[in-house]
């Protein structure tokens, strides 16, 4: 779960992390109410889940609580890479002499936090890391005994030579570490991390994703979710039991169990398609989650072509031919739909599929072949 950029904020500064002033609002008027509040220039940025805000027009410096009302009334409700920007966040504008990045990332190879700092800040770091590696420094962290104090001025002193620039930076990791660990983040960076002409070091900008893991356990961090800035199928897939992300390609895949369905997208892409999304119907064996699984896959106009490759252990592959013959019953499929099929009640299932005119292949890769071939000649 992706948080905004107020809510991170939010969380560093109760971890004790130096975050300037500022505040959310949704209407112009509440800007113009917290720039008067601030007082002097300030920033307007537009609060989604998308990169690339300040290139599409929804980061924007303004000098008088007016100008920031009137900014405002073009930010909220643009489209950003799909998403609608109902929420600003007004800061104060800050004089900058130098910007870094400081991140934390979980590394499931390692099963350990790893700690990422670079004095190019301000940028993406996987920018940075593509042309000037040399500016990254990485630093795994055992989870048992955290960031060590010494590890964490090893750090700033790769982004500082000011020894109380270095002693500050070190404290911000520190805690950074804290806010990482505690609230089950997968990433916590800030991005960036800035000292003034005066020789402050402050958090001007916070990105923190939260594992959904931890979700169940904590309806604190789970309250903070906004629904409306994420992708509308992503969240209905969620409210439906699915596990679906959606992707760029024309390939709608259906299966059950996560590593069956990143086989089957490799798979895809060898045989020269693209998928359009991940989607685990997960081991359950109600037909209704095949159901909902169409609406959502359907409901994408760059599906050209469906594949449902079902391997059925605890799933049922009665229950998934149910679930096509309920889903097609109830609303018109208008891209083709190619099913590979095997395991529990296998045969059940194909009688099932052959009395409303389909047929179950039991080969993965013949299953695969046919559906990008089907989408090649849609092209």
């Amino acid at each position: 779960m992706n948080l905004h950029e107020y809510q991170a904020r939010a969380l560093l500064k109760a971890a004790g992390v130096p975050v300037p002033d500022g505040d959310v609002a949704t209407t112009p008027a509440e800007v113009e109410a917290v720039a008067r509040r601030i007082g002097g220039a300030v920033v307007v940025k537009a609060q989604v889940h998308a990169g690339g805000r300040g290139k599409a027009g929804g980061v924007k410096l303004v000098k008088t609580p007016e100008e920031a009302a009137a900014v405002a009334e073009t930010i909220l409700g643009m489209q950003i890479k799909g998403l609608t920007v109902q929420k600003v966040l007004v800061v104060p504008a800050a004089e900058i002499a130098t910007e870094a990045y400081v991140g934390l990332i979980l590394d499931r190879e390692s099963q350990r936090p790893v700690f990422m700092v670079s004095p190019a800040g301000g940028i993406d770091i996987e920018e940075v890391a593509a042309t000037t590696p040399d500016k990254i420094m990485r630093l795994p962290v055992d989870p048992r005994f955290g960031l060590l104090p010494h590890q964490a001025m090893a750090l700033a002193f790769f982004l500082y030579r000011d020894i109380k620039q270095v002693r500050a930076a070190a404290d911000i990791m520190q805690r950074l570490y804290r806010v990482f660990t505690e609230n089950g983040a997968s990433l916590a960076e800030i991005n960036p991390l800035v000292t003034t002409p005066e020789g402050k070091v402050l958090a001007l900008d916070a990105k923190v994703s939260i594992d959904d893991n931890e979700l169940d356990r904590r309806p604190d961090l789970a309250a903070l979710r906004d629904d409306s800035a994420e992708d509308p199928s992503e969240v209905e897939a969620r409210n439906a039991g699915l596990t679906f992300i959606k992707l760029d390609g024309n390939v709608g895949c259906v299966v059950n169990g996560a590593g069956l369905a990143m086989a089957t997208m490799d798979l895809v892409k060898y045989y020269g398609g693209e998928p359009a999304n991940f989607l685990d119907i997960g081991g359950s064996s109600n037909p209704e989650k095949v159901v909902n699984a169409l609406k959502i896959i359907t409901a994408d106009p760059s599906v050209r072509a469906i594949l449902f490759n079902i391997f059925g252990g605890i799933t049922r592959t009665d229950d998934v031919a149910n679930g096509i013959k309920a889903a097609l019953a109830e609303f018109p499929v208008q891209v083709p739909i190619v099913v590979r099929l095997t395991g529990t009640n296998e045969t059940e299932a194909v009688q099932i599929l052959k009395g409303i005119g389909m047929t179950a292949l039991s080969d993965m890769d013949e299953a695969v072949s046919r559906v990008v071939a089907l989408v090649k000649e849609a092209a």
